[in-house]
């Protein structure tokens, strides 16, 4: 059996399989590497020239093709073998299965080759140097999602058990957890010391500072806490060792997520950070398929549920998805965020390419562009404007606002409809318009007089027509009515009526009166 292993390298080992039979377990073959030797030998080796070409190989796999270099070598060996090949992926068998007419197995059996084949790569294949080998064993694809999915949910493990620990001794010693506030230290000096009585005789120098110690067995002596039993106190004592436990755990493997992204991308974590990046990564399935996503996509790449919710609705679509968690938009105001996470999600992009697709291993562009963006931050914070022409060096002075602000005050003239005289009148002038408003006065009583004697008149008259025709129409009863002829004027019944206009005119000040009185008679 032929056995096909591709690590960004490719490789071919012949397979023993009579001394594959007798062994039950296939792990401790594998112990040594004279004891692998035993199981497989290397045929065919033959490493890829620079990472391009590698990258290229690697594509092709993940498109289900296969390459001009894998076809020379697998009609070249395996044909003149005639053995069946057995391969790591499933998908990649079918297509050797197919292109090329090919046996192909896949099975646990060749998956734990594989593992053994990788932990004994440097003895199984001689001449390679020990730094070749280490980049060999990194790949092109990384799964970093485990670490960051990990890491979370120790935090939130982490937080739960704190929070029971410190609820539980509080009922015994409340005071404590005012003046510790870091949390291991807290669950440090629980695990050291135990019942409160102990705080005492306890020497606590290696946790916390002289002050905190004394402020701490001072609390003790006067406590309020209640009583609690040895029992108890062993529970809380074993929750406190987990929390330790998992402290330190949580620690390494954030020590691990680190030295795994400076050696996989090192430009992506001085720009985003280990946690953003390894989640960056994560969300696209590898650096190989993040690098294909363009900037506007990594600046969003975690929020699409809002994406498409936006869209749905006609709302503004979010501006930030993972990479809001970076320490260069967490430092930023709120209304410089969506544009400082535009641009570095921008230089996000380029610091991925270069770490996929470039040769040099260094950090020295994103340390270069992390810096540009520093100074645009400032920049923003301070409120300074470029000039667009000139040097570029001066900021635009702005002049600073000042709120005038206009007290009026209540004007009385308008109140008044009387003309206002900018002079002061005279004592002779305000003498003779008094005589004025007299004399208007006494005429205008002598007018209500006579139209009073007027309205006596009218009423007078009225009373005495009503009489005389009253007389009238007892006579008329008594008289034959004659016809009268066209030539003769009737003066016996034919009365008079006489109208009298009166219209009064007069000047009181600046107000005019007019009066009109009607007089009529018969």
């Amino acid at each position: 059996m032929v056995i096909l292993y591709s690590h960004s390298i490719l490789c071919h080992f012949v397979l023993n399989e009579k001394k594959l039979q007798e062994v039950d377990s296939l792990w401790k073959e594998f112990e040594t590497p004279e004891k692998a030797n035993k199981i497989v030998k290397l045929k065919h080796f033959e490493k890829f020239q620079d990472t391009a070409e590698a990258l290229a190989a690697f594509t092709a796999l993940m498109e289900g093709k296969i390459n001009k270099q894998l076809k020379k070598v697998l009609k070249k060996i395996v044909k003149e073998a005639h053995e069946p090949l057995a391969v790591a992926d499933a998908k990649l068998g079918g297509v050797i299965k197919e292109k090329l007419n090919l046996s192909c197995i896949h099975s646990p059996v060749v998956n734990e080759l594989m593992r053994g084949i990788r932990s004994q790569m440097d003895g199984l294949i001689p001449g390679v140097e020990p730094r070749e080998m280490a980049a060999m064993c990194l790949g092109l694809a990384v799964w970093l999602h485990c670490l960051g999915s990990l890491l979370d949910d120790l935090d939130k493990e982490l937080n739960n058990y704190i929070m029971r620990c410190r609820e539980w001794y509080g009922w015994h010693f409340p005071e404590l957890g005012k003046i510790i506030s870091d949390n291991l230290t807290y669950c440090k000096c629980l695990q050291k010391v135990g019942d409160r009585k102990n705080y005492a005789s306890a020497k606590l120098s290696e946790l916390l500072p002289e002050e905190v110690e004394a402020e701490v067995k001072a609390a003790a002596e006067i406590s309020m806490g209640t009583e609690v039993s040895e029992e108890d106190i062993c529970n809380i004592l074993h929750l406190c060792t987990q929390v330790i436990e998992i402290s330190e755990y949580r620690t390494q493997l954030y020590e691990y997520l680190q030295n795994r992204m400076m050696a996989i991308a090192p430009n992506v974590t001085v720009m985003v950070g280990e946690l953003v990046g390894a989640r960056l990564i994560a969300h696209a399935g590898s650096l190989l398929n993040l690098a294909k996503h363009a900037a506007s996509t990594v600046q969003i790449l975690g929020a699409e549920k809002a994406l498409f919710r936006a869209l749905k609705s006609r709302r503004d679509t979010p501006k930030y998805g993972l990479i809001y968690h970076a320490s260069l938009v967490g430092q930023t105001s709120p209304k410089h965020k969506g544009k400082i996470s535009r641009m570095l999600a921008a230089k996000t992009v380029l610091a991925i390419r270069y770490d996929a697709f470039g040769e040099d291993s260094s950090s020295a562009m994103g340390v270069e562009n992390r810096a540009k963006l520093e100074a645009r931050l400032r920049t923003l914070e301070d409120r300074g404007i470029r000039k667009i022409s000139g040097t570029g060096k001066a900021l635009a002075k702005t002049e600073k606002y000042e709120h005038k602000s206009e007290v009026k005050t209540y004007d009385p003239s308008g109140d008044s409809t009387l003309p206002t005289c900018s002079k002061k009148r005279k004592i002779e002038q305000v003498d003779k318009e008094d005589e004025i408003t007299e004399k208007k006065a006494k005429k205008a009583k002598i007018k209500v007089k006579v139209e009073e004697e007027e309205e006596e008149e009218k009423v007078a008259e009225e009373e005495e027509t009503s009489v005389k025709k009253k007389k009238k129409k007892g006579k008329k009863k008594h008289i034959k009515e004659e016809p009268l002829s066209e030539e003769e004027p009737c003066t016996s019944t034919a009365i008079a009526v006489c109208l009298f206009l009166i219209i009064d005119v007069h000047l009181e000040g600046p107000v005019l009166h007019i009066s009109i009185y009607f007089l009529y008679q018969k």
